[in-house]
């Protein structure tokens, strides 16, 4: 898989990680799925913090691979980089992952009341799959980067 196109568009930089950095980007994402489960909260910020886990898991991915997204339209590109790195089998979660990222800028910068509970509860679903999954492939794959090791 070649990430050339996002290199030469300036979208995304080497980067070189450590076993702490995906350690405590793991640990925001726990945190975030641990509060967007929190009754009381609103929905649109309930979708927001299970978002933001969902972009801090993939954002982990990334580093492990060697790379980092930078400048303007760095959660759009995250996104772009995930479908090149985990392909088609991914391809419809990486779709919905992104129209939620449309709906968190709504709520975030536009309006509030934009998310249904059921949005919250759906996406809060999806992040903690998401996120085990990709805890999953990095242990696999770049297991001296693994999360959940010493």
């Amino acid at each position: 898989m070649s990430f050339k196109r996002l290199l030469d568009e300036g979208k995304i930089r080497p980067h070189k990680s450590s076993q702490q950095e995906i350690r405590d980007l793991f640990a925001i994402v726990e945190r975030d799925l641990k509060d967007a489960a929190l009754k009381g909260l609103s929905a649109d910020r309930r979708f927001a913090t299970a978002y933001n886990a969902v972009l801090q898991a993939a954002t982990a991915l990334m580093h492990c691979m060697g790379y980092r997204a930078i400048g303007a339209g760095h959660h759009a590109t995250t996104f772009e980089f995930l479908r090149a790195a985990l392909g088609k089998d991914f391809e419809e979660k990486i779709e919905y992952f992104d129209r939620c990222r449309i709906k968190r800028n709504m709520t975030d910068y536009d309006r509030a009341g934009a998310i249904s509970e059921k949005e919250a509860n759906d996406l809060l679903k999806e992040a903690r799959q998401f996120s085990a999954t990709i805890r999953e492939i990095i242990g696999r794959r770049y297991p001296r980067f693994s999360p959940t090791t010493s």
